[in-house]
């Protein structure tokens, strides 16, 4: 689809810090976060290296699915502020040379949107097709009956309060006239709206969107030819209007959400590539359970995650990026049954691994997976990777004043809970090596999100990891990672590194005869040469 001249030049070497904005900052002490809150930290944001913040959806919405529920795309949630904090955040992010990305919720809105509530009416209106209704004699599976005077049941994408948008289908079923093609009118003006929403957020100061469930568009189209039509089109008209603009999906398949228009597309806990592959759970010694690369087993599984990584970054080169992120707010935290060693390695990886890093808020200072948390406003087990930002040491970790009772979720409740301040100030801090690893790969060229990653040394139940990056202009650096608890030393041969030493936590190298290299590698360790 696209090609490396149509990619904003910008997106080569940023950095993007995720941001749940109910848990990140609260300023007027009601207990949730809110814009001013991300406002406050932006020098905070400024010193990680990150250029780049994504904010989970800010819109107005009855939060049943944490604003993934949107009744009201061009207003900002009570809770948040308003369009003037939100301008505020933009130009204050601008000053610091960061670019802002809102979550664009494309396939659905809430029941309690006016589209909606239209659609809902027994009597033909303009709103009647903006979402997809059977007749009510009809009973199928995703189909909610008994709502609305209409004779009809809706269709939902996630859960039964999200109705879906009537993008149209691509593939029609002759026994069920009341789907329409996605090239129908009516599926049209629910393709014009999502574009005017688009030119409202990206007029008002925005840099792009990270699309939700951006493969769920248009109905009936397993080989996913009507998506590929849909998002081209809408890509073609995106590059025209916005060239600076980027559009990231929720796809978990870079080389077809690459291919149909997206500039980047995440690696996660679902789609082909197969998150678990890296960051499966970490599991007691003598389970009998397949274990993630890191892993203080040794047991990992690189060549799985690599054997799909690669084909598909050999897919997307010069034409978008992939993500792989420390985690999100719908994944389990990586710190989950971790050591502060283990995410030391993970974060050597996710800053040196080419594409697009994405570091969760929190992740940086090795916030806890919070188990046992209640449902919130949908989430279930995911509550436990969305609890409050934890700043200080003073009353609820410093991310609000307001009573503990009120707070939207509970604050880890640990002593020894990971802090920004008590890292701040640490040399040898998590935080501090992040912003030493952003540092590194901004400055390295070989390093660059769109550079190549060569394997050197990379096997199944074998340590270490090894590999090459590689930029366009043929300038190398070497990363050896070992996330177990084993002690190991191989010889590998290559004539691209000098074995200057750019970064070593327990990793030497030792140049033998000609291109020979023998790496020594301790527990739990991980090094970057040039």
């Amino acid at each position: 689809m696209s090609t490396q001249k149509e990619l904003p030049s910008w997106l080569n070497d940023a950095i993007i810090y995720n941001i749940y904005p109910q848990s990140f900052n609260d300023t007027n002490s009601d207990g949730i976060g809110d814009l001013k809150g991300i406002t406050e930290k932006l020098e905070y944001i400024q010193s990680l290296g990150a250029n780049c913040i994504w904010i989970n959806p800010v819109f107005k919405s009855p939060f049943l699915d944490a604003g993934y529920d949107v009744s009201d795309y061009y207003q900002i949630a009570e809770r948040y502020g308003d369009l003037e904090d939100f301008k505020q955040l933009i130009s204050e992010a601008k000053k610091r040379g960061i670019r802002v990305l809102l979550d664009l919720v494309a396939g659905h809105t809430s029941w309690d949107h006016p589209w909606f509530k239209e659609s809902c009416k027994g009597d033909d209106n303009p709103y009647s097709d903006y979402y997809i209704w059977t007749d009510a004699r009809i009973q199928k599976k995703r189909f909610v009956n008994g709502i609305g005077e209409r004779d009809g049941g809706y269709m939902y994408n996630f859960y039964v309060h999200q109705p879906a948008l009537n993008y149209g289908y691509y593939n029609i079923d002759e026994n069920s006239p009341w789907q329409i093609s996605m090239d129908d009118p009516r599926a049209l003006k629910v393709h014009q709206e999502l574009r005017n929403v688009i030119s409202f957020w990206m007029d008002f100061g925005i840099d792009g969107f990270r699309v939700d469930m951006a493969m769920s568009i248009i109905k009936n189209d397993p080989e996913c030819i009507g998506i590929k039509k849909f998002w081209s089109r809408l890509r073609s008209w995106f590059n025209t209007e916005y060239p600076d603009g980027v559009l990231l999906s929720e796809w978990g398949n870079p080389a077809r959400a690459i291919d149909v228009g997206f500039h980047v597309d995440f690696m996660h806990q679902f789609g082909t590539l197969g998150w678990w592959n890296l960051f499966r759970d970490q599991v007691d010694p003598g389970q009998d359970l397949d274990v993630g690369f890191f892993s203080r087993s040794g047991e990992g599984c690189i060549e799985d995650f690599l054997s799909v990584f690669l084909e598909h970054h050999a897919k997307t080169k010069e034409k978008g990026y992939i993500c792989i992120p420390s985690a999100n707010h719908d994944t389990n935290r990586p710190s989950i049954h971790r050591s502060g060693r283990d995410l030391r390695v993970i974060q050597a990886f996710l800053l040196t691994a080419p594409g697009v890093p994405l570091i969760y808020y929190g992740d940086e200072i090795g916030m806890r997976f919070y188990k046992g948390l209640k449902n919130k406003e949908g989430a279930y087990y995911r509550s436990s990777s969305r609890t409050p930002m934890q700043w200080d040491s003073t009353v609820n970790a410093g991310f609000s004043t307001a009573d503990k009772n009120e707070l939207y979720l509970p604050i880890d409740p640990q002593n020894d809970r990971p802090t920004v301040d008590s890292q701040d100030t640490d040399e040898d801090s998590l935080l501090n090596l992040v912003r030493k690893l952003t540092k590194i790969r901004q400055e390295t060229p070989a390093l660059e999100n769109n550079g190549d990653i060569i394997p050197v040394y990379a096997k199944n139940k074998k340590i270490p990891f090894v590999y090459l990056r590689k930029n366009n202009d043929d300038q190398y650096a070497m990363v050896v990672l070992n996330p177990s608890m084993n002690n190991e030393t191989i010889t590998i041969e290559t004539d691209k590194i000098d074995g200057k030493t750019i970064l070593s936590e327990g990793v030497t190298l030792l140049q033998e005869d000609g291109h020979k290299w023998e790496i020594g590698v301790k527990p739990q360790s991980f090094g970057i040469f040039e």
